[in-house]
């Protein structure tokens, strides 16, 4: 199994309550049962206060690598990725467990 983990972090002056993120959250939070290679899936705020917090993560896992690659690809993963890429920057993590 594949983990992928996604930490995004919100751009200076950018709130939770914006609309563009409450759509790219709803992006998100829609892609399970869109995608069938995601074989684990949750998502939320931080809810730390400590300086180097995140603020939005992604605990997802797939089957393999090739599974990873093809929910990766897919146009409804891609969508989000482009909402997101307006507000906010992000860090993976794909390990194997």
């Amino acid at each position: 199994m594949i983990r992928h983990l996604v930490l995004f972090k919100l751009n200076e002056g950018v709130e939770r309550d914006d609309p563009r993120v409450v759509e790219g959250v709803e992006a998100f939070r829609s892609l399970e049962g869109k995608i069938p290679e995601i074989r684990h899936w949750e998502l939320g705020w931080n809810i730390s206060d400590r300086p180097i917090a995140y603020d939005f993560a992604i605990n997802s896992a797939f089957d393999d690598v090739a599974a990873l690659r093809t929910y990766a690809e897919h146009p409804e993963h891609q969508a989000g990725v482009t909402l997101w890429r307006e507000f906010a920057t992000w860090v993976i993590a794909d390990y194997e467990y």
